[in-house]
């Protein structure tokens, strides 16, 4: 990078359905936003929502070398652009979390020696022992669940030590499906990687350690030695810790871009790369939270977390090293049923059209009439259950519902099923507490509005929806400089008050709460 030239941050988001690059300059200022969509972006690969759902329907992958093409894809994208990647000083980025990567053995050799003047997918196509990453999606991994519980010592001592009880997306029991099912494809496996930390690896041309916080959704880091859990690694596979690598601090300094980049892109050689982390941790760096802040991120998946200064121990939701602080937590609830179920509900109920559905949750009633609907289109996390159920006021099944009761009802009970799960995890709001809202949802202000009735709290959004990628710039620039945290973001826009709850609304949702949770409870036990 030149001198006296503005230093650029730039930051990657290697989500489920597209690649995203951020970049920001000293001031926070957004001046570049770039994306590859899966499906549109690359229709050979056949995914459906960057994804592909096996016969099982509870198997779900991803083509690895997808994303490297898209990674391609998206810096050659840039460059026709006229991106000045010489003036980029760090890196940081955030891939979904719970996704794993398979590198087969020499492939490092590979990623150290790569020919700038080819495409990175034509290099590393024949890289990948597995060939298709398994997803957070994916539930196919219960008796995995059940097998390590029991190997630690029950479910309470698994989340005491990782965070979490045994989830099936978790990385951890993926690895022992592979290890116990695919033995030839594992021992040839040099590298298992994060989605996270598998881009990073694209970066610096070398095997990017996996970070503390997006460590912490695998089931497998004890989260009070910031060191592998030797009993769960055990459990898990043979010569996992190897397969793994150390683990690194979230804010740590990595490498420098690799010779790759700096011939074909540009990029100066002394651009450094800060560890890169999942995305709900990136996303909690993004939205430049205060302690005390609940942030609910819509997305393919919505999750809801905080930060928290110590560990708690519970079996609902999941306590990850904090992105921001490795000596503190943060606390997370994930539901799989998000922004999928949500676009599936608009296009059945209100003729494809977000202004439509927008229409429909305002001339509908808080309550909607009495009516619940339980949206679980996958297979859901908690509870670990699938299928579509409606409830009329009496509590008896109904086959449908009018359209506007339909968008009305997925709605509520996906935000009312978010703040039960929240507050047995230990959160609770009020009304001097800040909802944060982040995510694609994030800019429907009649969805919002349901958010602050149902939470009974004001609801907040920046006008930068993509809090993952942005996230990824402030941790670049946060690894760079060595700064407090509230010192790099002391330039982040001031969230704007969209939505306070509406009178009454407590006492609808307190009612309305406690029959959902019978219903919930019921269509669980079906199952």
């Amino acid at each position: 990078m030149d001198a006296g030239e503005d230093r650029l941050f730039l930051g990657f988001d290697f989500s489920t359905q597209q690649i995203k690059a951020e970049a920001i300059n000293d001031s926070l200022q957004l001046v570049n936003e770039t994306a590859v969509k899966f499906d549109s972006d690359l229709p050979e690969f056949k995914t459906h929502g960057g994804v592909h759902i096996h016969n099982d329907n509870v198997t779900v992958t991803a083509p690895s070398i997808m994303w490297v093409k898209a990674f391609d894809l998206l810096l050659d994208k840039m460059k026709k652009d006229g991106f000045p990647f010489h003036k980029v000083a760090c890196i940081s980025g955030a891939g979904q979390q719970h996704g794993s990567a398979y590198w087969k053995k020499g492939t490092n050799q590979i990623l150290r020696n790569l020919d700038d003047k080819k495409p990175l997918h034509e290099q590393l196509q024949n890289c990948f022992s597995i060939p298709d990453s398994p997803i957070w999606m994916d539930a196919s991994t219960t008796k995995n669940c059940r097998e390590l519980e029991e190997k630690v010592g029950g479910p309470l001592k698994l989340a005491e030590i990782t965070g979490s009880r045994a989830f099936e997306r978790f990385t951890g029991t993926q690895i022992m499906k592979i290890s116990q099912t695919r033995p030839s494809e594992y021992n040839d496996t040099e590298r298992i990687s994060l989605v996270s930390s598998f881009a990073a690896s694209l970066l610096i041309g070398d095997y990017a350690p996996i970070d503390l916080s997006d460590g912490s959704g695998m089931n497998l880091l004890d989260i009070r030695t910031k060191k592998w859990s030797p009993e769960c690694l055990q459990a898990c596979g043979s010569n996992l810790s190897e397969k793994l690598g150390e683990p690194v601090p979230s804010k740590q300094v990595i490498g420098n871009v690799s010779q790759f980049l700096i011939g074909r892109y540009n990029f100066s050689p002394n651009c450094k790369v800060v560890a890169f982390t999942g995305d709900n941790p990136a996303s909690l760096a993004g939205v430049a939270p205060k302690l005390g802040d609940t942030i609910i991120s819509l997305g393919s998946s919505d999750t809801v977390f905080s930060w928290l200064p110590s560990q708690t121990v519970e079996l609902d939701g999941n306590v990850f090293v904090n992105p921001i602080d490795s000596n503190t937590y943060m606390s997370l609830v994930c539901f799989k049923n998000g922004s999928l179920t949500r676009e599936r509900i608009k296009d059945e109920s209100a003729e494809g059209s977000w202004d439509k559905f927008s229409e429909y949750l305002k001339n509908t009633p808080m309550g909607n009439n009495g009516n619940i609907g339980i949206y679980f289109d996958v297979m859901e996390i908690q509870p670990l259950s699938q299928g579509i159920f409606r409830f009329n006021k009496s509590d008896e099944k109904v086959a449908s519902f009018p359209p506007e009761a339909e968008v009305r009802a997925v709605i509520e009970s996906q935000m009312i099923a978010r703040k039960m799960y929240m507050e047995m995890r230990g959160m609770h709001t009020d009304l001097d507490t800040r909802i944060l809202a982040t995510g694609g949802a994030s800019l429907n202000k009649a969805i919002l509005q349901v958010i602050s009735d149902v939470f009974g709290a004001p609801v907040f959004v920046s006008d930068m929806p993509n809090s993952a990628g942005l996230g990824s710039c402030y941790r670049a620039k946060h690894g760079l400089d060595g700064y407090d945290f509230s010192n790099v973001v002391k330039n982040h826009p001031q969230p704007e008050c969209v939505a306070v709850p509406t009178e009454g609304a407590s006492e609808v949702y307190k009612e309305m709460s406690l029959r959902y949770r019978k219903l919930e409870r019921e269509v669980a036990n079906q199952q």
